[in-house]
Order: C-alpha cells, then structure tokens, then sequence
C-alpha cells in the first residue's frame, strides 16, 4: 500500500486490520485510514488496539503510526482502530476552510500565489504570495467573500490528473515544495470546491449568489494531499482574525473555524456593542463616530503640544543667566514636559538669533521632570554642550549624550533643584 488512505476516505474513521511491523512503539499497518502528518496539516489522533496514538508520520510514503505505550500486539494480529472522529473533523473543515480562503484571495488580489498552510487547535494559517496591499478593509473582505461561499454549500471534491496536465492549468493552485503529499509517481492530487452545473444536497442547481454572480468555473482547485469535507457548509463558521508577514513577499491570513471562530466573533460582538452604548450611536455609525473622536483627539494633542512648547520657550527666556568661567549660561527649570518636546525648544534656541541676543546667553541649560529628572543642554559657539552635560553627570550621576550643540541627559541620583543646584 501506499499513499494516504486517509486523504481518499475522510469519513472513515473505525477499521479492522492486520498489524504489519512492530519496532519499539512504531507500527505499521496492513491498511490506514490514520493521516500523517504532512502539508501543513497534523497527523490523526485516535488509538490501536486501545492504544492511543502519539503521532503519524509518513515514512517512504507509509504512515508509522507512534504510539504512546508499547503495543500489547504482535505482528500479525488483527486490531481494531478507531481514529479521533471530533480531531480529524475540525482538520477537515479547517483544511477546506484554506481553500475556500484561497479561492476568495484568486478574487481580491492581484498576483496571487500559494506559500503555504499550517494548521494547530486553535488556527489555520494560510500564506499568500500577493502585490496586494492586505489592510483591514480587505480582511472583512476575505472574511465574507469566504463564509458566503460555506453559506451557498458548495461541492468539494477530489481527483488524481497527470502532474503535466496540471501544470498547464491557469486554474490550478500548485506548490510542489509544500505539497508534496499531493504527487506520486508523475500523478498529482487536485481538491476542487464549486464547479460546472453545481447542485446542492437535494439536487437542486445552486442559483448565482448574493455577493456578485456564480460563475460555472470552480471557486479553488489545488494540488493538496489533505483530508476534505464533501460540501463546504460543513466547514461551518469562519472567522478571519488577522494578518502577519512571516517572510519576504508573503503575507500570513490567520482565520478560525468552528467554537473557536464562535468565540472570536462574539468578542467582537461585545467590543462593538460595547462602542456603540459609549458613543451612543448606532452600529453602522460606530466607525465614523471613532473616526471624528479620533480627530478631535489629535487635534487637542496638537494643540496641548503647541501649547508645552510656547510655555518651555518662555521658561528658557525667563531663565536664571549665571557666569561660569567668564562664559555667560541661562539655566532654566522647564517642568513636566517631555524630554523630546525640551529638546525641540533648546534646538530653536541655540538657531534663533532673537532668543540668544535677548539672554546674551552661548549656553542653555533647560531641567526638567518628566517621570524622573532630566537636563538639555544647547550650545552656540560657548562650551560643547556634551563637555558641560559629562561635568554634570559627574556630579549628580545618571548619563547621556549627544554633540557638541545638543545633549541630553538622564538618570541622575538627583532631585531637579539638586540638579540646578549643581549647575550654579
């Protein structure tokens, strides 16, 4: 035998066979519906002989089948086997939920190609070789684009072609370097959603759908050695949760599916709700209404900002003028203001002409406490602001850096007076 019987039978999950090699805890088997873990996708959970097993691992195109504990069967013996129904269910619709993700992405985005899929308990991750820019907007997007198709219920099913024929298809989503359960001696699997005169359960032809028209092409064919579902309504609930970019050129989409899905949704129920009593607006309402609170806020940030900045200027301006070593300094007490935001200030100071001239100052010393205390030190031609900024710290401890115009400090084993104090 070879290949996984698993992939061609999904919904076979109890069986009867012959135990065909025993090595330690791996054993191999006559016949498997277990499936290795490949492509992504993990290996079946489920037992031997009421042995659990630990993994499945495909070996020169055999599964060995792990176990927990060593077997209680030799050789030869016939076990019953029964693999995790609940387990290898959520692969299933987790698996055909990337395809149906992937075939919304053939619809979205430009220059679409397959990087790969990952599947763990508690997400899908599908990666996408896209020129696309993916944002938020284009999430909601793909989220619905894929759950309408679950809605509508289309086929899914599965076929083996020539890996040349497949090759010269256009349609045909193909990754030999991470697909490579799919191919077997110059033949290649294909999973196909949707397709020609497609009919639901009951026989009847689906009608185009809601989101733009059903065409007779298939929603996604790939080359793919995964287990299947047979009708994606039975992927149930799909949510994507977000997106990431694992490497050069690709962009991760992370979605869930089933409770895990449900879960995801209703946080996002509550955070909307929850929006929509604070703003007192409607759903549809929410987004422009956080828009125009975020404006406002950015505008009184800018405003408070322009503000600090005037109020750290007249604080220079109003500083103390001190002699030290026949060189005239301004030292001034800036207060709780940001580090950045003095900074800016000294820098003007020691361009403008107008402020140097008013103080007849060639240093400027701003201290201030923003969390702890600081000092800026500019100079314009006097002593290099990082020699005055090394004798300070020399004093009062802490450290900093800088140029011979601009430095700044931090730190210090000081009080803000202790540190002025140690100016004069």
């Amino acid at each position: 035998m070879s290949g996984q019987l698993a992939a061609a039978e999904p919904y076979a999950t109890r069986f009867e066979t012959a135990v065909s090699g025993i090595d330690g805890r791996h054993v191999w088997l006559e016949r498997s519906y277990f499936y290795g873990e490949s492509g992504g996708q993990p290996a079946d959970r489920g037992t031997i002989g009421d042995i659990e097993v630990a993994d499945v691992r495909i070996v020169d195109g055999e599964p060995v089948h792990v176990l927990a504990e060593d077997p209680s069967f030799k050789t030869g013996h016939r076990v019953l086997c029964s693999v995790d129904w609940t387990f290898r269910m959520y692969c299933m619709r987790a698996h055909t939920a990337s395809h149906v993700l992937y075939g919304a992405g053939r619809r979205l985005l430009e220059d679409l190609g397959y990087g790969g899929f990952d599947i763990d308990e508690e997400r899908v991750r599908v990666d996408l070789e896209t020129s696309t820019p993916i944002d938020d907007e284009m999430l909601i997007e793909l989220n619905e684009s894929a759950n309408r198709t679950v809605w509508e219920s289309r086929s899914v099913s599965w076929d083996t072609v020539s890996a040349s024929q497949a090759r010269e298809r256009e349609d045909v989503a193909f990754n030999e370097a991470t697909e490579t359960s799919a191919f077997e001696n110059g033949q290649v699997r294909l999973v196909t959603i949707g397709g020609d005169d497609e009919r639901n359960a009951t026989g009847t032809r689906l009608q185009p759908s809601l989101g733009g028209g059903r065409s007779s092409e298939p929603w996604d064919v790939a080359a793919c050695g995964g287990t299947h579902v047979r009708n994606t309504r039975e992927i149930g609930p799909v949510t994507v949760l977000g997106r990431s970019n694992p490497g050069d050129g690709l962009t991760r989409i992370e979605l869930a599916v089933g409770p895990r899905a449900i879960d995801r949704r209703t946080t996002e129920k509550r955070a909307v709700f929850g929006a929509k009593r604070t703003l007192g607006t409607s759903i549809g309402d929410v987004s422009a209404e956080l828009e125009r609170i975020s404006d406002e806020r950015d505008a009184l940030a800018d405003r408070l900002r322009t503000r600090e900045r005037e109020l750290v200027t007249e604080r220079l301006l109003r500083g103390e003028s001190i002699d030290c070593d026949g060189e005239r300094w301004l030292v001034a007490t800036v207060g709780d203001v940001s580090v950045d935001l003095v900074s800016d200030a000294v820098r003007d100071w020691i361009d403008d002409e107008t402020d140097r001239t008013a103080t007849s100052a060639r240093v400027v010393v701003a201290v201030g406490n923003a969390e702890e205390p600081f000092a800026v030190v500019g100079s314009n031609g006097g002593r290099a602001a990082t020699d005055v900024l090394s004798e300070l710290t020399a004093a009062v401890g802490g450290g900093g850096g800088g140029s011979d115009r601009l430095a700044q400090g931090g730190g210090f084993d000081a009080t803000v007076d202790e540190v002025r104090a140690a100016l004069e």
